[in-house]
C-alpha cells in the first residue's frame, strides 16, 4: 500500500474491501479520531468504545462515506461525535437500569454507584459538557471547525449543510457555548466562594 496515496485514494480501495486500505486510513486518523473522543466522553474505555464505533462505522457504511476535500478525516469526526452522543445515551440508561436492582444487605447502593459514575463523566472539561447542551447539529459543527480546526466550508461539507448556513450556525452555537460556559464559570466560582 502507497502511504503517499490520499485519503480519497486509499477509500476507493476501502469501498472494494480492501483491509489494507482501512488500516491505513486507520493508522493515519486513529489519535485525532481518539482525542475528540476524549474529550466527548472523559474515560479511557469509554473512549475507546467510541473510537471502536467509529470505525467500524466507517468499515459498515464505506460505500456512503462523504470523503471532503479528499480527506475522510472530517466525516469521522462527525461520526464520533454522534457515537460518542449514543454511548453517553446508553450509559445512562445502564445507570438508570442499574438504580432499580434490589440490593443484598451488604452491597453498595446502586444510585451511589451510579452517580460516581455519572459524576465520573461530567468531571470532564467545561466545554465538553457545554457540548453536550447544544442541539446535535450545532455540536458536530463546533467539534469540526473549534476543536478539530477543520476549515468551515470542509465542516459544512462534511455536515451536508451550505456554507452559509454553517456560519450562520456556527455563529449561534458560538454564542450559545459562551453562554454556558460563562454560567459553568460563574457555577464554579459559587462553589470555590
Amino acid at each position: 500500500m502507497d502511504l503517499a496515496q490520499t485519503d480519497e485514494q486509499l477509500w476507493h480501495a476501502v469501498v472494494r474491501g480492501d483491509g489494507v486500505a482501512f488500516a491505513a486510513i486507520f493508522d493515519r486518523h486513529g489519535d485525532r479520531v481518539w482525542r475528540h473522543a476524549w474529550r466527548l466522553m472523559q474515560h479511557r474505555q469509554d473512549t475507546e468504545d467510541v473510537v471502536a464505533a467509529t470505525f467500524a462505522e466507517a468499515w459498515r457504511h464505506r460505500k456512503r462515506v462523504r470523503i471532503v476535500d479528499a480527506s475522510v478525516l472530517p466525516w469521522l469526526l462527525v461520526t464520533t461525535t454522534n457515537c460518542a452522543r449514543n454511548a453517553r445515551r446508553s450509559i445512562r440508561r445502564n445507570e438508570r437500569l442499574i438504580a432499580h436492582i434490589p440490593l443484598g444487605p451488604d452491597a453498595p447502593d446502586a444510585a451511589d454507584v451510579a452517580a460516581d459514575r455519572l459524576e465520573r463523566l461530567d468531571a470532564g472539561s467545561a466545554v465538553a459538557r457545554a457540548l453536550r447542551e447544544l442541539p446535535e447539529r450545532d455540536a458536530r459543527l463546533i467539534a469540526l471547525v473549534l476543536l478539530e480546526e477543520v476549515p468551515l466550508a470542509d465542516a459544512a461539507a462534511a455536515l451536508g449543510v451550505s456554507y452559509g448556513a454553517a456560519k450562520t450556525r456556527m455563529h449561534r452555537a458560538k454564542a450559545k457555548l459562551r453562554a454556558a460556559l460563562e454560567a459553568a464559570g460563574a457555577e464554579l466560582e459559587g462553589v470555590t466562594a
